[in-house]
């Protein structure tokens, strides 16, 4: 059994700060384009250092998807930043249009996603990001765990052709993926070995699911923990070969239970390998205001919850 600890708390917006930076001084096609949002998103970094390769677009969010997909005309790669909500609901039609069925390389990058905004509340915590993403043709969906994997994955993504949607957060969390490994898009992540039950986790959730991995631990319950900071394309292979192995399932994210990570996940094992499955997710409802922590507990997105459905699902096999 892996152990894992952080020394630090940091924010993922910070990791897509630094990312953004970093190619910035290594790609000169990457350029980008803030609404408004540019201290929030940490993206003024770049633009200090690279001013000519930052527009300021305002609060005109669907205007900027619109800008970002002309720029790739001209062989450009354009980052994309503002709120997640901002970043998916508000432009959905410029994204579906525009971006996914005109096959544009835009990255588009957004932060604030979930219930851990916290006290902005239900009308900017967007819950549905991920399903609103992952539904259309041609777009990849990707919500890394720490700051170091939002680094990783922000540069990684510069060189990855196709449009897509990169999901972090404001509050700061565990530190705990190695510094400066490869983000390999599209492949899931082994991070505990198990036999009795398979813990599927996103985004902020990974530490949780290590979390419970201990707990169940420490009550001789062996669990698999994967790290899918894919959504799409999903590692399909990763998912069905340790359904097999363990026989039940769960899957944990900061999303709708409907449409996220849960769904993907049970559409795959309804189509290739069916398994008792349990979900942990925000179920049918909007948020509110509140601390992040006192947020995650109330919903359930929490290493007990992640316990409790484990134990259910093992019983059903």
């Amino acid at each position: 059994m892996k152990k894992y600890s952080y020394t630090q708390m940091q924010d993922t917006r910070s990791g897509f700060g630094a990312g953004l930076l970093e190619l910035g001084k290594t790609n000169p096609q990457v350029v980008a384009l803030c609404a408004d949002l540019t201290g929030s998103l940490k993206m003024d970094a770049f633009q200090k250092a690279f001013p000519e390769r930052f527009i300021q677009v305002g609060i005109a969010e669907a205007n900027m998807m619109g800008i970002a997909a002309g720029l790739t005309i001209g062989g450009k790669i354009p980052f994309t930043g503002t709120f997640a909500n901002f970043s998916t609901g508000r432009v959905y039609d410029q994204i579906r249009q525009s971006i996914a069925y005109s096959g544009k390389n835009v990255k588009i990058c957004a932060s604030h996603a979930g219930l851990t905004l916290g006290e902005d509340g239900a009308t900017h915590q967007i819950l549905e990001d991920i399903g609103l993403m992952q539904m259309l043709p041609h777009l990849t969906v990707i919500n890394p765990c720490d700051y170091n994997q939002t680094k990783a994955a922000t540069i990684a993504i510069a060189d990855w052709q196709g449009a897509v949607y990169l999901r972090f957060g404001r509050p700061k969390v565990p530190v705990f993926m190695p510094e400066n490994e490869p983000f390999i898009i599209g492949k899931a992540q082994i991070l505990q070995e198990g036999t009795a039950v398979t813990i599927f986790a996103t985004g902020h959730l990974v530490w949780e699911a290590l979390l419970a991995h201990e707990i169940l631990a420490a009550q001789g319950i062996s669990a698999e923990v994967i790290n899918i900071h894919t959504i799409k394309p999903l590692d399909r292979e990763a998912v069905i070969k340790s359904a097999i192995k363990t026989g039940a399932v769960v899957t944990a994210e900061e999303h709708q239970i409907r449409g996220g990570l849960g769904s993907i996940i049970a559409q795959v094992l309804a189509e290739e390998k069916p398994t008792p499955i349990a979900f942990v997710g925000v179920n049918d409802t909007f948020g509110e205001s509140g601390t992040p922590e006192d947020l995650m507990k109330k919903y359930g997105l929490d290493a007990k919850n992640i316990v409790a459905k484990a134990l259910q699902v093992i019983a059903k096999k």
